[in-house]
């Protein structure tokens, strides 16, 4: 079914609409540190876990599987675009990770990662959160930047799934970040506006991927497997590894199959 009306209606709009929802929900994350000084571990681990269940399920069902569909219509072998994509996506956040300073959760400032730098700790630990929030942004972007060839009406209803599967894992998010910096010591009001802070790059990577897979069409299965890259790169080299700390390991492993969960059932629901 096509949408025609789509056609009146900026892609780039709809996905700077999409991405500023994400990083609403993400303040609305953040703002709990208004109501709460500390966060369990077990919680913190379970929300992890869940966000990076999320995040495995979309990069295949609402990039990789779209992707290769697309491929394979345009006549192009298949697997070329997504495995192309996937790899520079991976290579890609390997060389922001090694350029941008930024500070896991957990970790003392002398284990940061990046170019050395005299930055707090609590910007280390906010430019780690904004490090992996990019290319959920720039997922987002792009599901929607390809309604601008395929006003489809699965296209529209994945690439809003998408964009309530990352606001979901996004509150969460927000509050692992928020939270453990006012442990740090900052005050409520500061803890809480660097952790909406960390979620400003989504509508910025959500309006470059929306206009880049407009200005260069044949690239869009390489661009929505580019994504699905750096979020898996991500999803391995950072949640995974933090929300499997402490001794309740089954807690996040529960929490990353809820989150996989919820959003294939989001995907093909609504997809």
């Amino acid at each position: 079914m096509k949408l025609d009306w789509l056609l009146e209606y900026n892609p780039v709009l709809l996905a700077l609409i999409a991405t500023l929802f994400t990083w609403f929900v993400t303040a609305l994350g953040s703002s709990m540190v208004f109501f709460f000084k500390t966060i369990n571990k077990k919680v913190l681990n379970s929300m992890l876990g869940f966000a990076a269940g999320v995040m495995i399920a979309a990069s295949f069902w609402s990039l990789l599987k779209p992707a290769i569909e697309m491929a394979e219509e345009s006549g192009a072998i298949p697997w070329v675009p997504a495995l192309v994509g996937f790899l520079s996506g991976g290579a890609f956040l390997l060389i922001i990770d090694k350029i941008l300073p930024h500070l896991h959760m957990g970790l003392s400032t002398d284990k940061a990662e990046g170019i050395k730098t005299s930055w707090q700790r609590s910007v280390l630990l906010v430019m780690a959160i904004t490090l992996h929030n990019i290319p959920e942004g720039l997922a987002v972007g792009v599901a929607f930047g390809a309604l601008a060839n395929n006003p489809d009406v699965g296209m529209l209803t994945g690439a809003i799934a998408l964009a309530i599967g990352i606001g979901l894992q996004n509150f969460p998010e927000g509050a692992a970040v928020s939270i453990p910096l006012r442990r740090e010591g900052l005050s409520r009001f500061k803890a809480f506006n660097y952790g909406q802070l960390s979620g400003i790059v989504e509508p910025i990577a959500g309006v470059a991927g929306a206009y880049l897979v407009l200005t260069m069409t044949p690239l869009l299965p390489y661009a929505l497997s580019f994504a699905a890259g750096a979020m898996i790169f991500v999803v391995v080299e950072e949640l995974i590894p933090e929300s499997q700390t402490g001794n309740e390991t089954d807690l996040s492993t529960i929490g990353a199959m809820l989150g996989f969960a919820t959003m294939m059932l989001l995907d093909v629901a609504l997809g």
